[in-house]
């Protein structure tokens, strides 16, 4: 259920530059998992008539992911709202400066700022994750993976069991320098935001999710009780929350 809008919530951000009503939506994923997951709230967005894309990381580097997603932003026919998961929300940090990019929305995801890497400030307020021995494996070539039988319980609490393990068993390896790449865009110092917080996120500490937020003067909500899986966890609140978010940035 969605929780009450922080005071975050009641700064207005800077107009965007367009007054055309932004119809284009584009959803970038996090590490570990593909844009699969974002298969319910693509459903509802799209019933309420929104041009709706993902994004398919490769996840081999921050450059990379970064590329692929200017790849598709070129591809939109007009404004369009960019949206981001977890080690997605470096992405569209980054990425985010993209001329058709009116505005963003963060879920359970990280924000930094030029010069600043999500591992480092994850370790100034570590999860659960960070704290749980073995949990992140790395193959001898230098890509990373959540240990099978950590996933269900730390990445997908509140998903069905079988849906998880599914999950466990299909993780799009990432390289681990995804998470120490230093940003060289902050987008959201120029372009209106909004931010979830996944109330019992064991992935990346919500009272990071909150500083990020705050600093980036996002309007705010809260999802009590969400794991890191918000997204699919809970696609109405989260849907709800985008189409918001792509009506007011576009008036």
């Amino acid at each position: 259920m969605l929780g009450a809008l922080t005071a975050a919530a009641m700064i207005t951000s800077a107009a965007p530059a367009s007054a055309e009503p932004i119809k284009n939506i584009v959803l970038v994923h996090g590490a570990w998992v593909d844009a699969s997951g974002w298969k319910a709230v693509y459903d509802i967005l799209s019933k309420e008539g929104f041009h709706v894309t993902m994004v398919q990381e490769p996840e081999t580097s921050f450059a990379d992911d970064v590329a692929a997603t200017k790849r598709i932003l070129d591809l939109q026919d007009g404004p369009t709202l960019l949206v981001g998961h977890s080690y997605g929300g470096s992405v569209i940090t980054e990425a985010g400066v993209h001329p058709k990019v009116e505005g963003l929305v963060y879920v359970a995801a990280h924000a930094p700022d030029v010069g600043e890497d999500e591992s480092a400030l994850g370790k100034k307020m570590p999860s659960v994750l960070a704290k749980t021995p073995g949990a992140i494996q790395k193959t001898p070539d230098g890509f990373t993976y959540l240990e099978p039988s950590q996933l269900p319980k730390l990445f997908a609490p509140d998903l069905p069991r079988a849906q998880a393990e599914f999950e466990a068993k299909s993780q799009v390896l990432a390289a681990a320098s995804v998470f120490s790449t230093p940003l060289t865009q902050a987008a959201w110092k120029t372009k209106p935001s909004w931010g979830i917080v996944a109330g019992n996120d064991q992935i990346i500490n919500p009272d990071l999710e909150r500083w990020y937020y705050a600093r980036a003067k996002s309007q705010t909500i809260e999802i009590k009780g969400a794991s890191h899986s918000v997204y699919e966890s809970h696609p109405k609140e989260v849907a709800a929350v985008i189409a918001n978010a792509a009506r007011k940035v576009g008036e």
